[in-house]
């Protein structure tokens, strides 16, 4: 995402939001099989404006339990930015579209941010 999008992203008028309003921001978490797999994911949330934006970064290697053994697998990680208000759809819809029998999803609250970010999320997620 280019730092020149509009005034508001510009780094010169970069300020911390209020409580309230970071507490309308979250950030989903999430791995996948594969790069194909995250990014056909974060697309069709994008496009759903279930998410604002996603980060996919490749790879990782995670190390598990699973059905009583210890395994180890390369997996990609998504962030994927959204409003408080459109997380529960967005995990319902990743859960839909996830290869993984109980895929890892999770939201993580933002406690601050650059308030002319944390508007476009919000603005972007909005129908």
């Amino acid at each position: 995402m280019s730092a020149n999008l509009s005034p508001d992203h510009s780094p010169d008028r970069a300020t911390s939001a209020d409580t309230a309003t970071a507490a309308e921001a979250v950030t989903l978490y999430m791995t996948a099989a594969s790069t194909d797999e995250a990014l056909a994911i974060a697309r069709a949330l994008v496009a759903e404006r279930l998410i604002a934006c996603a980060n996919v970064v490749d790879p990782v290697t995670s190390v598990f339990r699973w059905e009583g053994g210890v395994g180890e697998e390369r997996e990609t990680v998504v962030f994927m930015k959204t409003s408080r208000a459109r997380a529960d759809a967005a995990m319902v819809r990743i859960v839909d579209l996830h290869s993984y029998d109980v895929p890892c999803v999770t939201v993580l609250p933002v406690i601050a941010g650059n308030a002319g970010y944390l508007a476009w999320v919000k603005q972007e997620t909005e129908r």
